[in-house]
């Protein structure tokens, strides 16, 4: 009787995992360092800039409005977009104002009414690394890349799962290294290990780093987070959004309220107007929205950002440690009148559960646990994206990329092929380079076909 071979999909997903790795592993290193620097943002900002960001407590603060005219005084041509009153006693208030094309950080001691100094708003250590973790400071093709890398980073860790699932071997080289092993076996053992140990952390990561992403993250926002539209029947709205107040080097609206439209200001601006010219009133002060904030009980660390144009709004917002205490709140530049307040409460299933693991991505819901958790995980992935490397460069050929070798008669694999439609369509960039990956590997065994077979 003939016994039926079963074939072997192995090589197969070897080959994708190989060609996943390749790409995603320098972004990998990539996101994880620059995912540590963020990640350490109040110790390393304490530390580099405490000349600027920490003052002597004192009894009373100045006004709001006394701090904003020392900063035109020093900056008479700046034109200032931002305040982020101090967030306890000993911290200083800031300003972001634009001069000479520049976008500065300027800070003052809330006692004294002292200008501290100055910081490049772009060109800092916190605001570069930022900026390299969330579209390699090139703008939307660096997004792209980055959520490309992070689609990818996926199909990395479904495939690495299936090439580490045990086949009669014991745990070592599989739930733990072998201990005596030296070389490419130590390489591939501490590979094999860490891709199992952090497999749910590093999908974490990747997951709640997506929801950030210019593509699939708006989509996914579009989609599912969703507000009550009576929130904004009574509340003339622009075409703006609110994620067009956040930028790639500062994080100003919570996620859950990025694709909430923006009021407009002065819309009975006609029935405010001097001398029946129908002009509208003059702005509101500066320590008017503050109060406003604080009457609302926003909690300290938000910031406002003046309106833009003059149907813009003033526009409070706090993206908290603790998700609970986010609030966004739009005021009428005219009137003072709260056009919109949305909060915790507001948010859906979606948004709440984004929101925490956000926080939790960034290390900030916990403190220190959570940061440490964190830093662990950065570390696991900067060590399994360099041991993928170490052990790739130590088995490639001499003179040749090392893809590794497909038989030509392995039949339909519908359980990968399953697996990979249904990562393509979830996360469709990512789908699109899977057709073309897929087309090119399929040139390259037609090309090459002595070196496709085992």
């Amino acid at each position: 009787m003939t016994r039926k071979t079963v074939p072997s999909f192995y090589n197969l997903a070897w080959r994708w995992h190989f060609y996943a790795g390749l790409f995603v592993a320098p972004f990998m290193i990539l996101l994880a360092i620059t995912g540590i620097v963020y990640l350490y943002k109040p110790q390393l900002d304490t530390l580099l800039y405490a000349d600027l960001m920490q003052v002597p407590a004192g009894e009373h603060r100045l006004a709001a409005d006394e701090l904003l005219a020392r900063v035109r005084e020093a900056y008479p041509h700046a034109r200032v977009s931002q305040y982020l009153p101090p967030p306890d006693a000993g911290r200083s208030a800031q300003f972001v104002a634009t001069l000479d094309g520049r976008e500065l950080n300027l800070f003052v001691d809330p006692y004294r009414g002292t200008l501290l100094g100055s910081q490049d708003a772009h060109n800092n250590l916190q605001a570069i690394a930022r900026a390299l973790h969330g579209e390699l400071m090139v703008g939307t093709l660096g997004d792209r890349l980055i959520e490309l890398a992070a689609g990818w980073g996926i199909v990395l860790v479904v495939s690495g799962l299936y090439l580490w699932w045990p086949r009669g071997q014991g745990g070592a080289g599989v739930l733990w290294p072998h201990l005596a092993s030296r070389g490419r076996l130590f390489w591939r053992d501490l590979h094999a290990v860490l891709g199992f140990w952090g497999a749910l952390l590093t999908l974490f990561m990747l997951l709640t780093g997506m929801t950030w992403t210019g593509f699939w993250g708006k989509t996914f926002a579009d989609v599912w987070n969703r507000f009550p539209a009576a929130m904004w029947n009574e509340v003339p709205t622009s075409d703006l959004e609110a994620r067009s107040l956040n930028s790639a080097a500062r994080q100003n609206v919570p996620w859950a309220v990025e694709n909430t439209p923006l009021p407009i200001s002065g819309a009975h601006a006609e029935h405010q107007g001097h001398a029946g010219h129908g002009v509208a009133a003059p702005q509101i002060s500066l320590q008017q929205v503050v109060d406003i904030a604080e009457a609302r009980g926003v909690v300290p660390g938000y910031g406002i950002t003046w309106p833009k144009g003059e149907k813009g709004v003033f526009s409070i917002a706090v993206f908290a440690d603790d998700p609970r205490n986010d609030a966004t709140l739009h005021i009428d530049q005219y009137s003072g009148a709260v056009l919109a307040d949305v909060r915790w409460r507001d948010y859906g299933l979606v948004a709440r559960s984004v929101e925490t693991g956000v926080m939790l991505h960034e290390g900030k819901m916990f403190g220190w646990p959570n940061q440490l958790l964190m830093l662990g995980i950065c570390l696991l992935i900067l060590l399994s994206a360099v041991s993928g490397l170490v052990m790739w460069w130590k088995r490639r050929p001499a003179g040749r990329f090392g893809v590794p070798p497909l038989r030509h008669d392995l039949p339909l694999w519908k359980g990968g092929v399953a697996i990979m439609l249904v990562l393509g369509v979830a996360f469709p960039l990512v789908g699109l380079s899977m057709i073309a990956v897929w087309l090119l590997d399929r040139l390259w065994l037609a090309w090459q076909p002595e070196r496709a077979i085992t």
